[in-house]
């Protein structure tokens, strides 16, 4: 029989956002492989990832892999590509010894998640591996929730940008009509808040890091400095309305 490869998405950080099918499916998992930053020499950095810490509250800490990947890196593709590579050997190693292997992704398994790289290495390195994902919050529902920030209404469209790609890109977005989500805009927050003062749209717009932890931030992007914030930042740029009820139906 084929093994399988299940993605699972375990929300933002606060253990109560896991979805009551995602912890079915970490408890019925043989093994729950959670992502750990690699240290400058590739190792095992030590510190906890927020995926780990989130599992850890519905399996038993022996069922728990860690393994590393080069989480952030975006300058040495070299480095990078080797991390992609030894991750999937080892969750390869494990699919040979276990029918189900889960792995435990912070948000949502389809959402900028490390799990896409890792699926596609396993479907090279282990041929007829079974691979399926289940949905989890993303951190922007979490931060709509927790700020009262309503993400789309009517016709309004949604813009998801990752800030990694450039303060250009959310400036583009945010000269549109829609709701604009920044993700990972931590390291650029003087660039973002430029572009939401140049655009008009700093004044309503949001931000969070730690959601539903310890040291939880939630904040008017009006406050924002230009001093550097957690790398894993959320910013919330609702669209322009007018009060009116239904008024973009």
């Amino acid at each position: 029989m084929s093994s399988k490869l299940i993605g699972v998405g375990v929300g933002p950080g606060d253990p109560e956002l896991v979805t009551v099918k995602g912890v079915n499916a970490l408890r019925a998992a043989e093994v729950v492989v959670v992502p750990v930053m690699a240290a400058p020499d590739g190792q095992d950095g030590g510190e906890p990832g927020r995926a780990e810490a989130t599992v850890l509250h519905y399996v038993p800490e022996e069922k728990v892999v860690r393994v590393v990947f080069a989480l952030n890196e975006r300058t040495d593709r070299a480095r990078r590509e080797a991390a992609w590579d030894a991750a999937g050997g080892r969750v390869a190693e494990l699919l040979t010894r276990h029918a189900t292997v889960a792995f435990a992704t912070i948000g949502d398994p389809n959402v900028y998640s490390t799990f896409t790289y890792l699926a596609q290495t396993i479907g090279e390195l282990v041929p007829g591996t079974v691979i399926e994902t289940v949905p989890g919050i993303t951190a922007m529902q979490d931060l709509a929730a927790r700020s009262g920030a309503v993400l789309t209404e009517g016709t309004e469209p949604l813009v998801l940008v990752p800030v990694t790609a450039g303060a250009t890109v959310l400036k583009d977005a945010l000269g549109g009509p829609g709701t604009v989500v920044a993700y990972k805009f931590g390291r650029q927050a003087r660039e973002v808040a430029e572009a939401l003062r140049e655009t008009g749209r700093i004044d309503d717009a949001v931000w969070g890091s730690a959601l539903g932890l310890e040291g939880e931030s939630i904040r008017s992007a009006a406050e924002l400095d230009g001093a550097a914030l957690p790398y894993l930042s959320t910013l919330i740029a609702p669209a322009r309305r007018d009060g009116t009820r239904g008024g973009k139906l």
